[in-house]
């Protein structure tokens, strides 16, 4: 990035456009802007995950991901150029068998809850899926890269994975086991 931010307040936007990476302008509601802002919305979300008490191999897990969602966004920022690689999807498939190995096989749906960090990662999830609705509906209209579609399904998985890691770590006094959702009629069935 051979320019750096000098000044935020530029006034350019004042019309309802935004500059691109490749210079051009663009409307604020457009869907390449809209999926970059679910996906800067989700590195936040992530960053606010990142405040709790984390164990130190999912910390360091989330903070690459932080970086390869800049990545994302800088690619969904500049049309037609690639900066996110296909090695990035590979990592997050390498975690997700790593966490999921070591938790219980599921038996029932489970919801978002429990420790502060699982709920954390569990709302970072669903901005995942949502950014990933959002890259979805721009490859609709434009051409998109097959990377940042991949990442976003497979990140959204890892953060439900982690989100179980989360409840177990322990690490706040209060970890333990997932939050169930209890049907009633599986309870009248029998189910």
């Amino acid at each position: 990035m051979a320019n750096r931010l000098t000044q935020i307040a530029t006034r350019t936007g004042d019309d309802g456009s935004t500059g691109l990476g490749d210079g051009t302008r663009t409307r604020k509601d457009a869907l390449r802007v809209q999926a970059m802002g679910e996906v800067d919305e989700l590195n936040s979300s992530i960053g606010v995950l990142l405040c709790e008490p984390l164990p130190a191999d999912v910390r360091e897990l989330l903070v690459a991901v932080q970086h390869e969602l800049f990545n994302l966004g800088g690619e969904l920022s500049i049309p037609g150029y690639a900066l996110l690689k296909p090695e990035a999807v590979a990592q997050l498939d390498e975690a997700l068998a790593q966490h999921n190995a070591q938790l219980p096989r599921l038996k029932e749906f489970i919801l978002p809850g429990g420790t502060r960090s699982a709920a954390l990662a569990h709302v970072a999830r669903t901005v995942a899926r949502r950014a990933e609705r959002g890259v979805v509906a721009l490859s609709a209209h434009e051409p998109v890269n097959d990377a940042p579609r991949q990442y976003l399904n497979r990140l959204s998985d890892l953060l439900f994975v982690l989100a179980r890691v989360l409840n177990r770590a322990n690490l706040d006094g209060l970890g333990g086991d997932d939050v169930y959702w209890h049907s009633e009629k599986l309870a009248r069935s029998g189910g």
